[in-house]
């Protein structure tokens, strides 16, 4: 049985003993708070604990690097939804140490995409800048302040929306502002 039919099992239980029962709540979240956060597994917990958040507190958006590569992209969507729809006043970006994102790149990927089936054509693709598109960052700290000011400069984002930065320590959750 491979993972996902093990979750299904697992879920069919939790439904069944009334599980979800401890994470009722609605879809606004009763902090007022959205945090983009990177998709460490690290963070799957850890970040919420370390934050204090408990379900229905917050928003949680996350990706890889906590990162805003284009003002269009989902994440950026998400957090204008999270503002307009659901009351959202504080936007936190949290990245963390020892990211993978760090130092990532199309080099990184583009020989494994190759050994696993991807046709060399659509490495080549004129529509999409692979390079740009699957770029890391090189400076945690500055790529918060990037992301933070791509949050704050966005033509859609209201100037009344409270928008800092911060970097968790992956192992212990401690918590660092950056410096916008």
């Amino acid at each position: 049985m491979g993972n996902i039919d093990k979750i299904l099992a697992f879920n069919r239980e939790f439904v069944a003993s009334n599980g979800y029962e401890a994470h009722l709540t609605d879809k606004f979240p009763d902090k007022k708070l959205a945090v983009l956060s990177c998709m460490d597994t690290r963070l799957s917990v850890l970040l919420q604990e370390a934050l204090g958040l408990k379900n229905g507190d917050a928003k949680v958006i996350k990706n890889a690097g906590a990162l805003i590569p284009s003002p269009w992209d989902s994440a950026m969507r998400s957090l204008i939804v999270a503002v307009y729809e659901l009351g959202v006043e504080e936007i936190m970006v949290v990245a963390h140490t020892t990211c993978g994102a760090c130092h990532m790149s199309f080099g990184h990927f583009r020989e494994e995409m190759l050994q696993r089936g991807i046709p060399e054509a659509e490495l080549q693709r004129s529509d999409v800048d692979l390079d740009a598109w699957l770029e890391g960052f090189h400076d945690t700290e500055a790529s918060v302040r990037r992301t933070v000011d791509a949050i704050r400069k966005h033509p859609l984002m209201p100037d009344d929306v409270t928008v800092r930065g911060f970097i968790i320590e992956s192992a212990t959750g401690a918590l660092e502002e950056v410096e916008t």
